[in-house]
């Protein structure tokens, strides 16, 4: 058997065990630290990173795909902001993001997920750290970002756009912006959101969350208007490793 893929498996039954329901208290609260120290090897390597702009979108894009070449131009685009580019760490969308910022020397981040299958590094990643669960993925993903683009993807994607929107409608984050890159793509959803604002089941103001475009100078215009351009964002002291705590050794890149 293949060690990498043993270890890959152990991992995705292990989570699927933890999520079954109830266990020992003696086994849910060793889950417990094992989230908890996932989390703190998340803060050691991003905590240091400065401002990041996080792109979501496929993993299933080749390089020849106009929305992966759409990709490479806007990490490119948000590194010569001034922000580090965020994405998933592996390939398709998350590739092309980290590589348009590679190339441009700026600073380019990964934040991996152990997964059987499509889930892998790419080459364009100046610094990365490998999670076992999602929700500890997304969280810090979140927690060290101030923008959200979204480019064309599936279910993640989905669950990513969804997560971000519902955080700032609830005032858990404010004024982040979140843009919607690809018109035609987006349009069904759009549909289904205005289908949702007529039911009233959100509000009409909650349509206003997001911005649509096919221009990736729009894109910039945006997060400059509600990112950059906000002190009191920008302004953030951005934390020094500690070399005595291992910071620089094992976690910076």
């Amino acid at each position: 058997m293949n060690k990498k893929a043993g270890i890959t498996d152990f991992i995705i039954n292990k989570e699927s065990y933890f999520l079954e329901g109830p266990h020992s208290r003696i086994k849910d609260f060793g889950f417990t630290l094992e989230i908890m120290f996932e989390f703190i090897k998340g803060f050691r390597t991003l905590h240091f990173a400065g401002p990041c702009v996080t792109v979501f979108g496929s993993a299933r894009f080749s390089a020849d795909h106009p929305v992966y070449k759409s990709s490479v131009e806007m990490g490119a685009e948000i590194s010569k902001l001034g922000f580090g580019v965020m994405t998933g760490g592996g390939p398709g969308v998350m590739e092309a993001a980290n590589k348009g910022a590679f190339e441009t020397g700026g600073i380019s981040i990964g934040c991996n997920i152990k997964l059987p299958h499509e889930q892998k590094e790419n080459p364009y990643l100046t610094r990365e750290v490998t999670f076992e669960h999602f929700f500890v993925r997304k969280v810090l993903m979140f927690k060290y970002s101030y923008a959200f683009v979204v480019m064309p993807g599936g279910l993640g994607t989905l669950d990513e756009l969804f997560e971000a929107l519902t955080l700032i409608q609830t005032g858990k984050i404010k004024g982040f912006p979140v843009i919607l890159f690809g018109k035609d793509y987006w349009n069904n959803l759009l549909k289904q959101l205005q289908t949702m604002e007529d039911n009233k089941t959100i509000d009409t103001k909650d349509l206003e969350l997001f911005l649509v475009t096919d221009d990736i100078q729009e894109t910039m215009n945006h997060i400059k208007r509600y990112a950059t351009d906000k002190p009191w964002l920008m302004r953030k002291k951005i934390p020094k490793p500690l070399k005595f705590l291992g910071e620089k050794v094992f976690f910076w890149r």
